[in-house]
């Protein structure tokens, strides 16, 4: 499970066995863990993150799209 951004108590990163998904990033903070698709960029589920901070992660997820997309990718041999 290959860490590809921390900011705050933020860490994004991919597990290595949901290759039969869209491009995607979880993201795991002290309350729980959330998970972004990539393509467009919405919500795919939220475990635990209240929704004032998954609010704040999804901006997170916008302003780094491109790097999640080429991490992502590269991991994953596409």
């Amino acid at each position: 499970m290959p860490t590809v951004l921390r900011i705050g108590s933020c860490r994004f990163h991919f597990y290595s066995d949901e290759m039969g998904e869209p491009p995607h990033i979880h993201v795991e903070t002290s309350d729980g863990e959330c998970k972004y698709w990539l393509d467009p960029i919405r919500l795919a589920r939220n475990k635990g993150i209240p929704p004032h901070v998954v609010r704040e992660i999804e901006k997170l997820v916008f302003k780094h799209q491109g790097l999640f997309r080429e991490k992502y990718n590269e991991f994953h041999n596409i």
